[in-house]
């Protein structure tokens, strides 16, 4: 690219820019940075964004062809993820890609049964079967904690085939929780206010039990049945962790915030630990949110006291770790208006001045994406805290620079970003009428 002599950001970042023109090596500088990383996070600036989950797809499609790349860990919950595994790696009475996305039916259902990612479990399933007798295969995981219900099912569902005993003691335990009708927000605000007694000891005590068997359970050979195992573990570690999120909630954002990105974490470390005991040295793609995969010390939430999974990662993996980020100036987005409301295809609003999104915009370049670890003037100017937009499950243009906005330093809590100037709604399965229509313009009834 040349030395840089410019003062003007603008030119600066035009200069730094690698353009995004949808041919093959569009990626290939990106895949010189990730090197032999052990970890790439690929965020999005939005849960709807149909570019983002497609730009993320086609770079971890590259990742697991040219680079090892065997697991994909996404912001889903375990059970959930998990059937999508089982059909990606051909042990599942599932059929379709489809119908293996069925368990993603509680709000917001449209994050992983969508268009994209259809196409991607297809990909993914069809690589696997491809590939020799003996070979590794990519599997699918989910790292949220919003299953703690599902859960305890998969918990009981295992013991009742490895142990009844086992399992009647952990029926027991989890009765404490089955109070509240598998509603996880009562039991939380109840347990909170002291109203109804912590179902904590139960769900350490459930998980214990499952780990001090270990050896007795993994007697059979064979990688199905440690497999199954960590599942059920994992379940039985959600429970637990998901009981004490449930608690925090009406405790303040700050400390059931943390409580869920710490969750996250520690499932990847989990994950990785029982894949490497496979024989290989794990590397894993992981999906989320901007806002949990990029460095929270660059941002507000930092500030807060707030810690998320990119953080983490970086504190424990340093330079094996790459975090990427996305950005969008305008377009449309798929999004409700409150929490458990239907999806809806929203125009979003042109980027607020001061924004970074507003920044790449000026550039004129529709897209591109910069490398923020080379000591560039790109990347210094970067550096500079500025304005950088969210939008999560909901979008509230109305109030969006109080809802949406946050100060970042991009170049910290980043080691790239893909900036994609326009972009679209992501076209969930179960399409509505509603979402067709797309929202109304702002002028709406009158046709200015």
């Amino acid at each position: 690219m040349g030395n840089v002599t410019k003062t003007n950001i603008t030119d600066v970042l035009r200069e730094a820019a690698y353009l995004v023109t949808g041919a093959a090596e569009d990626y290939d500088p990106l895949m010189d940075l990730i090197g032999d990383a052990r970890f790439v996070l690929l965020g999005e600036a939005s849960h709807g964004t149909h570019e983002f989950y497609e730009q993320r797809a086609e770079i971890t499609k590259r990742l697991i062809r040219e680079k090892g790349f065997s697991a994909v860990a996404v912001e889903a919950d375990w059970p959930d993820a998990y059937r999508v595994n089982r059909y990606v790696q051909g042990i599942s009475t599932d059929t379709t890609s489809t119908d293996a996305l069925t368990g993603f039916a509680r709000f917001p259902a449209w994050m992983w049964r969508n268009t994209v990612v259809v196409n991607f479990v297809d990909w993914l399933r069809n690589y696997n079967h491809s590939l020799p007798a003996n070979a590794t295969k990519t599997g699918f995981y989910g790292l949220d904690l919003y299953s703690m219900y599902d859960s305890i099912k998969a918990v009981l569902e295992y013991l009742d085939k490895i142990d009844p005993e086992a399992a009647k003691r952990a029926r027991s335990r989890y009765s404490c929780l089955k109070h509240f009708g598998e509603d996880s927000q009562s039991y939380g605000y109840a347990a909170s206010l002291d109203l109804s007694e912590s179902c904590e000891d139960e769900a350490v005590n459930q998980l214990r039990e499952l780990q001090r068997r270990t050896a007795e359970y993994l007697q059979r050979d064979g990688c199905m049945v440690e497999d199954e195992f960590f599942y059920a573990e994992q379940n039985a570690r959600l429970v637990k962790n998901a009981e004490e999120y449930y608690r925090s909630m009406f405790r303040g954002r700050v400390s059931s915030w943390n409580l869920r990105d710490r969750h996250m974490a520690e499932t990847l470390d989990h994950l990785v630990a029982h894949l490497d005991r496979q024989g290989n040295r794990t590397k894993v793609v992981l999906w989320a949110h901007n806002s949990h995969l990029g460095d929270a010390r660059a941002t507000d939430m930092g500030a807060s006291g707030e810690l998320n999974v990119g953080q983490l990662v970086r504190q424990r993996y340093g330079d094996d770790a790459i975090l990427v980020g996305f950005s969008t100036y305008t377009g449309t987005v798929t999004a409700a208006s409150d929490w458990g409301a239907p999806p809806e295809r929203k125009r979003v609003r042109p980027a607020l001045s001061g924004s970074y999104e507003a920044l790449f915009h000026s550039t004129g370049l529709p897209r591109f994406w910069l490398n923020l670890r080379d000591n560039t003037p790109a990347t210094e100017k970067l550096r500079q805290p500025r304005l950088e937009r969210a939008i999560g499950v909901i979008y509230l243009p109305q109030s969006e620079r109080v809802s949406h906005y946050f100060h970042a330093r991009l170049s910290d809590q980043f080691d790239a970003i893909i900036h994609l100037n326009e972009t679209r709604g992501l076209e969930p399965l179960e399409r509505t009428p509603h979402w067709d229509t797309g929202e109304a313009p702002e002028t709406y009834p009158f046709a200015f």
